[in-house]
């Protein structure tokens, strides 16, 4: 990408405020900027991209559900009336602790306080062949590149007559037990079931498959188990072959080979099998952990620094209720946000910090219509109540009512037709005037 730029930002509102670098506008970093409209601060949120993303929802674009627009949301737009906070599209190279100063794509800027909220990436553990051929699933447009690459294989396996190209084109492998994979295995599966035979007659789709394949002796390792055992239950009935203590070993854009021998023909494989912090120049090696995460204390703060903080998934807090840090979820990104916000307003004012405490809201995983799983401190059920209860919770924490009424209405139509109006094969390309007329020239 861009190498940083050793000149400052232009353009930035001069203040005699102190300022907050904020990197990152996911979930912490979104939730932080907001608590520091019209505050005692000059806040700065610095994205790569100029809009927030709803990851919990970005397997529901990958499936044809919902269109990008509808779990983005612009980031400028929703600092409209709040003058202390800027935003700048900029991807953050490194950072001076000694001097103060982030060092981006488009110039540096000096911060009073830096908060890095970078989230985190696809954790491939070293398998280079699965980096290269599988897809992953962090961002709209990976997401937008399954919804295509789904799209054309049946495309092409539509015009073939090889039966083992046949096979490779119509299986679905997703790696990773977690809610992604669940809730991707489930709504693909219902693509099989509800969706694909009416588009393509031609094809057998009960040739077609869609395994899930996990590590691990239990789907859905953070929620109990009776959820877990529900979840591979309603992902049967959906038909997907589910399994289990199974270690992905190789994939060469054809075949998957996993531990014991077993082998899957399919060029389309979805790797939601882990994360891993996103990095930044500058840090320092007794700031890291062994994982990889930013050490934080309680507080939020960094080892040596009494400025920089880290916030969601890229940092490691550790306490007695939680040795190895906290869950990489959305939850305690927020709530790690709310409480930065909170000690940033009263060291202004003098008063002592707080230290963090997560209070766990429950978690659930949606796994395909009327199907859902949902553990709550005091109640945990499945079925369509949890299902309706997933959507309620989804719809609520959607940035926007323009779009929380534009899913609401996706999600009706879905559930009464099944029949989802998003199957376009879209593959943006542009070709210059004069490079067309080369083209022309060529030909004759």
């Amino acid at each position: 990408m861009y190498e940083p730029l050793d000149i400052p930002i232009p353009n930035l509102p001069s203040s005699t405020k102190k300022r907050v670098v904020i990197i990152g506008g996911g979930f912490a970093g979104l939730r932080l900027a907001r608590k520091l409209k019209n505050s005692i601060y000059s806040v700065v949120l610095l994205d790569k991209n100029n809009y927030h993303q709803f990851q919990p929802l970005f397997y529901q674009v990958a499936t044809a559900g919902l269109q990008p627009s509808a779990i983005s949301f612009p980031l400028r737009r929703i600092f409209h009336h709040t003058p202390n906070v800027t935003f700048r599209m900029a991807e953050a190279k490194k950072i001076d602790q000694n001097q103060k100063r982030v060092y981006t794509s488009i110039g540096y800027l000096e911060f009073d306080y830096l908060v890095l909220g970078m989230g985190a990436n696809t954790n491939y553990f070293g398998l280079s062949n699965i980096m290269e051929h599988s897809i992953p699933m962090k961002s709209v447009s990976e997401a937008l590149f399954i919804r295509n690459k789904i799209i054309s294989n049946y495309e092409r396996a539509i015009n073939t007559a090889d039966e083992e190209e046949l096979e490779s084109l119509m299986n679905v492998v997703i790696v990773g037990g977690g809610p992604t994979g669940v809730e991707l295995a489930g709504a693909v599966a219902e693509l099989r079931n509800r969706v694909l035979p009416k588009d393509y007659p031609q094809l057998d789709f009960a040739k077609m498959k869609v395994v899930l394949v996990e590590m691990g002796n239990q789907l859905l390792s953070g929620m109990s188990e009776i959820s877990s055992k529900r979840a591979k239950e309603y992902l049967n009935s959906l038909g997907v072959q589910v399994k289990l203590n199974s270690a992905v070993e190789d994939y060469d854009g054809r075949v998957i080979k996993i531990k014991e021998g077993v082998e899957i023909n399919t060029q389309t494989l979805l790797w939601a099998a882990g994360i891993k912090a996103n990095i930044i120049e500058g840090i320092e090696p007794e700031q890291y952990s062994k994982s990889g995460r930013f050490l934080v204390d309680p507080f939020h703060q960094l080892p040596n620094s009494s400025s920089v903080y880290a916030l969601g998934d890229i940092c490691l807090m550790k306490t007695e209720e939680f040795p190895d840090g906290h869950p990489q979820v959305a939850q305690v990104a927020l709530q790690q946000a709310d409480n930065l916000a909170h000690n940033l307003k009263n060291i202004e004012k003098q008063r002592d910090p707080r230290a963090f405490r997560y209070k766990d809201l429950g978690s659930m995983a949606t796994v395909g219509k009327k199907l859902a799983v949902v553990d709550l401190p005091f109640i945990r059920f499945q079925g369509t109540m949890a299902w309706l209860t997933w959507l309620f919770v989804h719809l609520m924490a959607i940035v926007g009512v323009k779009n929380r009424l534009f899913i609401f209405l996706d999600w009706a139509w879905n559930y009464l037709s099944f029949d989802p109006a998003l199957r376009l094969l879209i593959r943006p390309s542009y070709v210059k005037p004069r490079d067309r007329e080369k083209l022309v020239e060529d030909k004759n």
